[in-house]
């Protein structure tokens, strides 16, 4: 057997040449006959008297292809891990014309796409902003209203007033196809608000979208469907027919409603209750403001990171590999986000590598007791209750052949990349208003 690497002139591919002769492959294909014989069933021959010569008539050529296969993945797969060549995705098979019948030598080729070294940009050289969220008296009443509207009494009364929701269609003028369903909130119109009030099932009201809510992209965005960008762009007289009206009665600030949005006991008493809310929304906002800095550490990465990926190859291997459910023209359509993916997963696999991160066993275990923990509102429980609950983790760690446990290692793994890199960038605390965080912050 020999093997040999060509690179071409971009050094990004190669073609890799296995030749194999009669004698690689032949002790193999031969053994493999044997067993054959010794099973094969064929009228008039007793069993494990067939003949191998017989057998080879008639299972020979299927017998070398298996072998060969057998073979040749394995002489690739060695060729690649001893010489430390790193790969993109796998080798592509190049066709070429075999001969079973006649051929005594072959030679196979394959394609490979490789990945060159490359630098991290240099610690400290890239400055991310994160937003220090301070939640303001009218992000509360919003919030207040939110729970209003979910443990309230819900009704549907004939006549609208004030507070109340209308629910209809809402479409341009006469235009049928912007038609959408939307749930109107009175309370958020800023001109013309008797317009909305005394409005009955069955009405159907003209008015100026963008007028009516003092232009406030935001807010037409969160009930009309429309993005902001196109809320804030949105001109002329819209049309709503009426449907129902929907009128949610407050809950009173009581015991039962503490219960209810956080759990029997966990705050007794008004004061407890607000506080509660105040630092639910708080931290809610600092995880967000915590993601999108874990989103930005990833994009300005891969900006500030020069790697030359073998385009070619990469967009062949994504047909290949999604076979049937990729088409050529869609890879070429969205190459651009699968490079940039390309482009994070190679920067984590060598901030792993330089970095030496590592994932044990009993993080995966931990990690997903306390997801379990969490569905079952358990913050703490008894050492026998433990070991049930361990129990729960090891069998879903187990199911689906594994799947779930390579799934809790890359999140992991994932978060200690993104902690590491934490260290090496600028980050400026930006101070945000709850408000500008959910309109300009978030996105």
């Amino acid at each position: 057997m020999n093997i040999t690497l060509d690179k071409n002139d971009d050094q990004l591919s190669a073609i890799l040449t296995v030749h194999l002769t009669e004698a690689d492959y032949s002790p193999a294909v031969d053994e493999k006959l044997k067993e054959y014989s010794k099973k094969a069933q064929i009228k008039g021959f007793r069993p494990g008297k067939v003949p191998v010569g017989l057998v080879r008539k008639m299972y020979g050529k299927g017998i070398l292809g298996e072998e060969i296969n057998s073979l040749l993945g394995k002489a690739v797969d060695g060729y690649i891990k001893e010489n430390n060549i790193k790969i993109l995705g796998e080798p592509l098979p190049v066709p070429s014309d075999v001969n079973f019948d006649t051929d005594k030598d072959f030679d196979f080729k394959f394609e490979l796409g490789l990945l060159p070294d490359f630098e991290l940009p240099a610690d400290q050289s890239i400055t991310i902003d994160r937003h220090q969220v301070s939640v303001d008296d009218a992000t509360l009443e919003e919030t207040y209203d939110q729970i209003g509207r979910q443990f309230g009494e819900s009704t549907n009364p004939e006549v609208s007033e004030e507070g109340d929701y209308l629910f209809g269609k809402l479409k341009k003028g006469d235009d049928e196809a912007t038609e959408r369903p939307v749930l109107l909130p009175i309370n958020k119109v800023k001109n013309g608000v008797e317009k909305f009030i005394g409005v009955k099932p069955g009405d159907v009201l003209t008015f100026d979208l963008s007028d009516a809510f003092g232009g406030d992209a935001s807010a037409i965005a969160s009930f009309s469907g429309h993005s902001k960008e196109e809320a804030a762009n949105i001109s002329g007289e819209y049309t709503l027919n009426v449907e129902k009206i929907n009128r949610t009665t407050k809950p009173e600030h009581d015991q039962e409603l503490f219960d209810k949005v956080f759990g029997k006991d966990i705050v007794t008493s008004k004061e407890e209750f607000d506080e509660k809310v105040r630092t639910t929304v708080q931290e809610n906002y600092d995880r967000e403001a915590e993601n999108l800095v874990n989103r930005q550490i990833i994009d300005k990465m891969v900006d500030a990171t020069t790697v030359q990926i073998p385009q070619e190859f990469f967009k062949k291997w994504l047909v290949r590999a999604n076979e049937g459910k990729l088409t050529a023209e869609q890879v070429e359509e969205h190459y651009a986000d699968y490079e940039r993916e390309l482009k994070w997963s190679m920067i984590r696999n060598k901030v792993v590598e330089e970095q030496g991160l590592k994932v044990s066993n009993e993080e995966i275990i931990e990690r997903t007791m306390q997801k379990i923990m969490g569905q079952f509102n358990l913050p703490e429980i008894s050492e026998e209750l433990q070991e049930s609950v361990r129990g729960f983790a090891d069998n879903y760690l187990r199911q689906d052949n594994g799947k779930n446990y390579v799934q809790e290692y890359e999140a992991i793994l994932a978060e200690k990349v993104i902690e590491n890199l934490r260290g090496k960038v600028v980050v400026n605390d930006n101070p945000i208003s709850a408000e500008d965080f959910r309109t300009q912050g978030a996105s």
